[in-house]
């Protein structure tokens, strides 16, 4: 009997203001990153085929890199308990833009040179057994990427001497970021399908959970607290 008037018990006061303020940082996170990334979703809801000009989609995603910085600081800032999402959303993108791009762009480069690089290798007679290497070198370079925008989105580090220790991480620990990677391409594909429920619902949501994950992943990088 003591069990069940435990378990009608109500909640906490401090209880229901930290899944209150979560749900809040996680829409008006979601909102500033729709914000942010508004160049891209206008062009992917204009045109038809984007695989036909993906290299110009390729560039065009650099605008996610800063508001993926903004809302890492976000998720930083709100497991310490504070839900000032503009404020730390404006700081992370801010602080953190022009080393977000670089990293971005440089990620981009890695895997578009690849995936050319793949479907050429393809068409050969041993272009199959290939097809591995490529895939698992432009999975490396995409958790490598997220990794960098983890770390400078906390720390003042500059990009050049975070590719090596970050690909070392990832790659040492490629039973971690594995899933990150499903997770992002789960973001991305609910992002495609279902634009406004994908972005004001579901991508804070999922980025939260690669950011965790890249976040440990990374640890040995960012600023003792």
């Amino acid at each position: 009997m003591n069990a069940v008037r435990g378990l009608l018990r109500p909640a906490r006061q401090e209880t229901y203001e930290k899944v209150f303020g979560m749900v809040y940082v996680a829409l008006m996170t979601n909102l500033l990153l729709a914000l942010s990334c508004a160049p891209l979703l206008l062009a992917l809801a204009v045109v038809r085929d984007p695989l036909a000009t993906w290299p110009f989609f390729a560039v065009l995603s650099a605008v996610c890199a800063p508001a993926l910085t903004g809302a890492f600081r976000c998720f930083t800032l709100a497991g310490e308990g504070s839900t000032a999402v503009f404020a730390a959303f404006r700081d992370g993108y801010r602080r953190a833009f022009g080393r977000a791009l670089a990293a971005w762009l440089g990620g981009t480069t890695v895997v578009s040179v690849l995936a050319v690089d793949a479907v050429i290798v393809a068409r050969t007679a041993w272009g199959p057994a290939l097809v591995p290497f490529f895939v698992t070198a432009a999975g490396l370079a995409v958790a490598a990427t997220v990794a960098m925008l983890v770390v400078v989105a906390e720390s003042p580090s500059k990009v050049r001497p975070l590719i090596r220790p970050c690909l070392y991480l990832v790659a040492r620990r490629w039973y971690l970021m594995a899933p990150t990677l499903a997770i992002l391409a789960l973001a991305v594909a609910v992002v495609l399908v279902k634009p406004l429920v994908g972005v004001l619902l579901a991508l804070a949501p999922l980025l939260y959970a690669a950011w965790a994950t890249t976040r440990y992943t990374v640890l040995p990088l960012l600023p003792e607290p």
